[in-house]
């Protein structure tokens, strides 16, 4: 199976490093603007890749992307760059669209006449506009990365404060990958106890522990961006692992983002995911809360939408 990697910068690297780590790719194609960058990259990364399953690492163009699988779009401006690191400013990732929308609309339409059956997983902040940038400009099949990772970090804190392994808590995060996020309380579980019920037995204030974990996760990114300049690791190795789910066809269950025509947007519910991307989008039951926070997520990434022109 081939992979595209569209982007040598921080998270490209981050991709591919974890790409070549997890072994589920035979041919990955590294392109950049700057050829020179992703030959150096390929160069750093082929001599470890030795240690790994067998795998040819190559800089190329997009002619070279004829014949993949999926193509992850990882270049345009970041955070730090874009001047989206302010915990109080309630655009977050949303302030890079504009430029990001115009490194876009070079990307794909040559990505889309190298190979139009890829599947385009855009993983470029922000992931989920993007992706409806990526249709709007003629491509169909894309998904974003979505709100795997939020989910994770959730996981992570809910797993720290409680005492317990990550993988032991299923909890999810859904709408945009971005501050109005929505934090599924309700469904919450520890090996299939209630959360809620977890902190009254452990005596913990329910509204401070929530309100905790929610600004924790939410400002990771910049948490992270503050230590080291970009927030990077984490959505390689997320985006990895979302090429190992569909090159092997796992039929697996993460929230990721794809178009969902009830809220004529892409956003991030728990669906199954498989060699053509979205096989099955599961609907969630919802808080009333919850629900109308879901709306709300979704109104704001299509005010966003709205904003693209191509």
């Amino acid at each position: 199976m081939k992979v595209g990697i569209i982007g040598a910068g921080a998270v490209g690297s981050a991709c591919l490093t974890a790409l070549v780590s997890r072994g589920c790719a035979r041919e990955i194609i590294v392109l950049n603007r700057d050829r020179k960058r992703a030959r150096g990259l390929v160069t750093d990364v082929q001599y470890g890749a030795v240690l790994s399953p067998a795998v040819e690492v190559r800089e190329g163009d997009y002619a070279d992307l004829k014949g993949a699988s999926l193509v992850m779009i990882t270049a345009g401006v970041n955070e730090k760059t874009g001047g989206a690191t302010d915990r109080n400013d309630p655009a977050g990732r949303l302030r890079l669209l504009d430029t990001n929308v115009e490194v876009y609309k070079d990307i794909v339409p040559r990505l889309h006449a190298a190979e139009p059956q890829a599947l385009v997983l855009v993983v470029t902040d922000p992931p989920d506009p993007l992706a409806d940038a990526v249709r709007l400009l003629g491509h169909e099949k894309v998904l974003s990365t979505g709100t795997y990772l939020d989910s994770l970090r959730f996981r992570f804190h809910l797993a720290s404060r409680l005492g317990v392994t990550p993988a032991s808590v299923d909890a999810h995060i859904l709408g945009e990958h971005g501050t109005s996020e929505v934090f599924v309380w309700s469904s919450a579980r520890v090996a299939g106890t209630p959360i809620f019920a977890l902190l009254e037995q452990q005596a913990h204030n329910r509204e401070e522990f929530c309100r905790d974990v929610e600004h924790q996760v939410r400002y990771a990114n910049i948490t992270i961006i503050e230590g080291i300049g970009a927030s990077q690791h984490g959505i390689g190795m997320v985006s990895a692992r979302i090429a190992e789910i569909v090159l092997r066809d796992e039929r697996a269950a993460i929230p990721i983002g794809s178009y969902n025509p009830r809220y004529n947007v892409t956003l991030s519910l728990p669906s199954v995911v498989g060699r053509e991307g979205v096989v099955q989008v599961l609907e969630p039951e919802l808080s009333d809360n919850e629900g109308q926070a879901l709306q709300r997520s979704a109104d704001t990434l299509k005010a966003a939408t709205a904003r693209i022109k191509v």
